[in-house]
């Protein structure tokens, strides 16, 4: 398959949206043997958090001497971002080839009646990473879950461990509109057996895991539970935590950045901690090294000084309480924010977190349907008004939020993981 060709054929596959069930997935894997059971996994779901959890056990289990697959959404630039193996993408050439072999299988299964349905955008990717990380050989595979749990297109592998970070109100179009509802659906994940590890703050999400979890006969490591303690060390732009775990300690330094990231690390530790126990050893020192080196773009991720310019894919209102933490701590520098959310999200809720600690707040646009435009979110934030700018190109955004900053300011990025990768397609024309 051409490049050309193949972003056409997901191009036209992001059509069909959103498909919750894993008949399909099942019936086209199954064609190929299966993939997914070629090699271990660790299976993660949650709200936010889950795509860093996911870069520190890839991390960890890379400096266990392993070799690790992972699959992650969204991509930011390049689809093939999805895909990894020890930290490389996969090749463009190997995922057009198997993104052309996975079209010819599913052609043939709807032409033969075994299949029903076309596949979706993230079904076909996922098909395309478990092939991939069967080629490679992977001694395992971190596995993030789209967008839900129980019907997500990943919940087809039988992981070592289930990892749950949070639980937070996002997709509640889909998922539901409570707590309690939510984690009913990232619950989905626990199968029969397999030990959980529980990262959820809400002691209602946390019921219903654990209910969920003793239903399955699995058994659930919380993270935070009574004999486990995480306690910032260092403060600072890059904190550090000694995280407690029944008698004994590590000391964590995550490369990312944020003190919500001192969550993600005990998460990750946790679980790396749990295959030590059950599937194979996982040093202490590999737990500290693998979160200490990883990197996870759009994450409070600094690509320009003079001004600092952080880029930050806060889409919900859990998320911009995380970065607007991180923020507090910037307050005596002139903070910019470069802002568009896409328009079902909870726009006036995320605003409400962040727009407080901006001198000032430039509106602006992606080429995307589900992009908000500035009209729309000037609706939703009307007591932020005399701050606000609206600049439709990102471009003239970017370079109107670094003059109102100054040199010694701060401009941030931020509302969508979308706007994020179309500001990291400016590349170096952001910061010039």
């Amino acid at each position: 398959m051409t490049s050309s060709r193949c972003r056409a054929y997901l191009r036209d596959l992001q059509t069909f949206g959103i498909k919750l069930g894993l008949e399909t997935m099942r019936i086209v894997l199954a064609s190929f043997g299966d993939p997914h059971r070629a090699y271990p996994t660790v299976h993660v779901a949650g709200t936010n958090g889950k795509g860093s959890v996911c870069a520190m056990l890839a991390e960890i289990l890379a400096a266990s001497g392993l070799k690790a697959g992972l699959y992650t959404s969204p991509h930011l630039v390049r689809v093939e971002e999805r895909i990894r193996v020890g930290g490389r993408l996969i090749p463009a050439r190997d995922f057009l080839r198997l993104a052309g072999t996975v079209k010819a299988r599913i052609d043939r299964l709807l032409a033969s009646g075994e299949l029903e349905a076309q596949p979706t955008f993230f079904e076909v990717l996922t098909l395309i990473a478990f092939l991939h990380f069967r080629e490679a050989g992977v001694d395992i595979a971190v596995i993030e879950t789209g967008m839900g749990g129980r019907f997500d297109a990943t919940n087809v592998v039988l992981p070592l461990v289930s990892v749950i970070t949070s639980i937070s109100r996002d997709h509640q179009e889909h998922l539901g509109g409570t707590l309690a509802r939510i984690a009913f659906e990232k619950a989905g994940i626990i199968k029969p057996g397999v030990p959980v590890v529980c990262g959820a703050e809400s002691k209602t999400a946390a019921r219903v895991i654990r209910a969920r979890a003793a239903e399955r006969g699995s058994p659930v490591t919380d993270v935070f539970g009574r004999t486990r303690r995480l306690a910032a060390v260092t403060p600072g732009r890059r904190p550090a935590f000694r995280y407690e775990i029944d008698g004994s300690a590590l000391r964590l330094s995550p490369g990312l950045l944020g003190a919500h990231q001192g969550r993600n690390a005990a998460i990750a530790a946790s679980a790396a901690l749990v295959l030590d126990r059950t599937w194979r050893p996982i040093p202490a020192a590999a737990i500290v090294r693998g979160i200490a080196r990883t990197r996870w773009e759009g994450r409070l991720e600094p690509v320009g000084r003079r001004p600092l310019v952080l880029l930050d894919g806060a889409h919900n209102e859990a998320g911009a309480a995380a970065l607007g933490a991180y923020l507090e701590g910037l307050r005596s520098r002139r903070l910019v924010l470069v802002f568009t959310m896409m328009k079902d999200k909870a726009i006036g809720r995320v605003a409400g977190r962040l727009f407080p600690l901006a001198r000032r707040i430039i509106l602006t646009t992606i080429p995307y349907a589900r992009a908000a435009a500035p009209e729309d979110i000037l609706r939703r934030v009307r007591p932020y008004r005399e701050k606000i700018l609206v600049e439709p190109s990102l471009r003239k955004a970017v370079a109107l939020a670094r003059a109102e900053a100054g040199p010694r300011g701060v401009v941030v990025v931020t509302g969508s993981l979308f706007l994020v990768g179309a500001a990291k397609k400016l590349g170096s024309r952001l910061i010039s």
